[in-house]
């Protein structure tokens, strides 16, 4: 017997994912919340908890309104694989500078720019 999907069915499906929340404190005291993924789905409360809460009404009238108009929804960034190996295009100078870097520090290209990005992810802390 075939299994019919239903727009409730797929509401639940995507609201049990585990989607990535980001919580900020505002600086008047507030608080504003989005979900990383859903571009556009964000909300704000007074506390956090209060935040939350209405985030996840916000995620529920995205994906509703996504579903209902046969939207793409992407999924969540936990359940993504990632080889790990990406390609760059730069401009040949920046390249020139960058391997003239990791020839200064001693390390491979690949290594000098890894390191870079590792600091930059972190927020330019060492």
């Amino acid at each position: 017997m075939a299994t019919v999907v239903t727009k409730r069915n797929k509401l639940r499906e995507y609201l049990s994912k585990p989607y990535a929340r980001e919580l900020i404190k505002n600086e008047d005291g507030t608080w504003y919340a989005r979900v990383v993924e859903l571009k556009g789905c964000m909300t704000e409360g007074d506390t956090e908890e209060e935040a939350l809460e209405a985030l996840d009404d916000a995620m529920k009238g995205w994906l509703e309104v996504a579903i209902e108009d046969k939207e793409p929804i992407p999924e969540p960034l936990e359940s993504r694989s990632f080889s790990g190996k990406f390609v760059v295009r730069v401009p040949r100078t920046m390249h020139r500078d960058l391997a003239k870097r990791a020839e200064i520090e001693g390390v491979s290209l690949n290594q000098f720019v890894l390191t870079a990005l590792a600091k930059e992810v972190r927020g330019g802390k060492d």
